[in-house]
């Protein structure tokens, strides 16, 4: 944690550097939570979601406050809604349950930290994190990975939210 707390503060000026220092800090909470317990606590949602606002709207030009805040809240359900319509077409589908709900309302909760063309990175990041650990998992195993295997995504999405937000910030992908 004291790692990502350290360079979110490095690589980053304030406000930017404290905001991203909270949201390691989330990420890492939710993380562990998430791989230990197969939840993602809703006052951490919360939390990082009130947050996301508040740097928006510190960050809104003047005259511009309301327009910022209503495009974080569509971000919001835009990403809360993807995956909770993956949820559920996976579920009809397969008969599986392959994402939680705490998954879908992370993403909401993550989505006003991030721009519009960085909700899919740090999407991507995510899936490729678990897919990774997923084939970890068999490895170690020594079997093939199955459709009935799980992992806890919350404990993937979490950190991506804030891999992408220093991305997006420090402007490495651009």
């Amino acid at each position: 944690m004291a790692g990502g707390i350290s360079l979110s503060l490095y690589l980053l000026p304030l406000p930017q550097g404290a905001f991203a220092a909270l949201l390691a800090a989330l990420a890492i909470f939710i993380a562990v939570i998430d791989l230990e317990h197969r939840i993602i606590p809703d006052a951490a949602n919360a939390l990082m979601f009130a947050a996301g606002l508040i740097l928006v709207a510190l960050e809104a030009f003047p005259g511009q406050l309301l327009w910022d805040l209503a495009d974080a809240l569509l971000r919001s359900v835009v990403a809360g809604g993807m995956l909770l319509a993956l949820r559920y077409y996976y579920g009809r589908r397969s008969g599986i349950e392959g994402l939680g709900l705490g998954d879908a309302k992370l993403a909401a909760a993550g989505a006003p930290f991030l721009a519009w063309p960085v909700l899919p990175v740090a999407l991507l990041i995510a899936a490729f994190g678990g897919l990774l650990a997923v084939g970890a998992q068999a490895l170690a195993k020594g079997k093939r990975p199955s459709r009935r295997d799980s992992l806890p995504f919350g404990a993937f999405l979490a950190p991506a939210i804030w891999v992408a937000y220093l991305i997006a910030q420090t402007g490495v992908a651009y």
